[in-house]
């Protein structure tokens, strides 16, 4: 499959600068990362990308589209840009994505950090993603973007929040994702299962989980760091499955002291 992945390069430019690498879940999209690019563009190069079939980055994802699939195609993109070896961060869907360049290709990580993500979907998960296939084989778009909310973020925030998530719906209401790519996407994540393959790999990695995660149990997190022999576990009191977007401060905390610690 072409490369055609968008993607954009903030703060440090120079190759040899520290590189993170930022990858986004299920809508795959690059400005899932704007509540990070202020504390951590100062101090390193950092590359955030369209997953391919998503938002600018144009193509039509094949039935049979898989976790592995991304995973080349961000390895390609790394390549290009001459990126010897990052620290990736990825969420949800990114997470599986950083798991399996961890199993792939190793030596493009200097640490993985998961947010929110799992080596195998369990039946809860799953649960939530086949009532948003059945939203989008009804074509219910409008509720499939209501239920969106709802398992990214906090009850608290969302009524906080409701003008701008009613503004940010109607938006993309009208520009909504291509469903053949996005059933793809779902079906991929939906069979993605690396459990027997979790202790070989040795990148450093933090599980960072949410307890309010309504989409994703914590305790997927727990597993990881627990299988994983060079993982270790931090876990969010609040944040919902979204917590770069509605917890910034705590959650960029988080991470800039673990990448310290890598390095």
């Amino acid at each position: 499959m072409r490369n055609k992945l968008h993607y954009e390069v903030h703060g440090l430019t120079s190759p040899d600068a520290p590189t993170i690498v930022f990858s986004s879940g299920l809508g795959g999209a690059a400005k899932f990362w704007q509540p990070q690019l202020g504390d951590f563009a100062q101090d390193y190069r950092v590359i955030t990308y369209d997953h391919y079939g998503t938002n600018k980055s144009v193509g039509d994802l094949p039935a049979n589209y898989s976790i592995s699939h991304m995973a080349d195609e961000l390895a390609a993109l790394l390549k290009k840009l001459e990126v010897q070896a990052c620290h990736f961060v990825g969420h949800a869907l990114g997470g599986l994505v950083g798991l399996e360049l961890a199993l792939s290709e190793p030596k493009l990580l200097q640490s993985l950090v998961l947010v929110n993500a799992w080596s195998s979907a369990n039946p809860h998960t799953l649960r939530c993603f086949n009532i948003r296939k059945a939203l989008l084989a009804a074509d219910r778009k409008d509720m499939y973007l209501q239920l969106q909310a709802l398992l990214l973020f906090p009850p608290d925030w969302i009524a906080a929040n409701a003008a701008h998530l009613e503004e940010e719906e109607a938006h993309s209401l009208n520009h909504f994702p291509d469903v053949n790519n996005l059933l793809a996407r779902i079906g991929a994540l939906s069979a993605f299962d690396i459990d027997k393959s979790l202790h070989t790999i040795t990148t450093s990695t933090l599980a960072l989980a949410n307890k309010d995660d309504t989409l994703v149990p914590w305790q997927r997190s727990q597993m990881l760091a627990e299988a994983m022999p060079n993982a270790e576990l931090s876990v969010m009191e609040y944040g919902g499955h979204a917590s770069s977007i509605t917890n910034p401060i705590a959650f960029n905390e988080l991470l800039r002291g673990y990448l310290r610690q890598v390095a």
